[in-house]
């Protein structure tokens, strides 16, 4: 599970993908709920923890998605730098989304590693 959330290396299929695009949105939809007292006006009360935390939280979450997309454009023989598409607004997140959301990774082993849908024996 680690490797899956931290590392930026191998590949991974569209089920982890969604999973964990599912689980982040549900975070920080529920973080923003949580924080949601504070607007413009009341934004210099929270304090130094609230703020770290908010802080914390935004880096976990930015990590784990980076790594995990990453690892889903390795899966379509592509490069970890793919990732910068979502800085394009609107088309860059409707590119990623069909890319890494719903088309099937490269067949056998590529350059990032061994197809994730082949179960290995060991």
């Amino acid at each position: 599970m680690g490797a899956l959330l931290f590392s930026f290396k191998g590949r991974t299929n569209r089920l982890p993908f969604w999973l964990v695009a599912i689980g982040l949105s549900i975070i920080g939809s529920g973080f923003n709920f949580a924080i949601g007292k504070f607007n413009s006006e009341t934004f210099e009360k929270i304090s130094m923890g609230e703020g770290l935390f908010a802080l914390l939280t935004f880096l976990f979450t930015m990590w784990v998605g980076l790594a995990v997309q990453v690892k889903r454009w390795h899966d379509r023989d592509k490069s970890g730098w793919w990732v910068l598409i979502n800085l394009i607004p609107i088309i860059g997140t409707f590119w990623t989304v069909i890319e890494c959301g719903f088309l099937s990774g490269s067949e056998g082993a590529n350059r990032f590693g061994p197809n994730p849908k082949v179960k290995r024996l060991e």
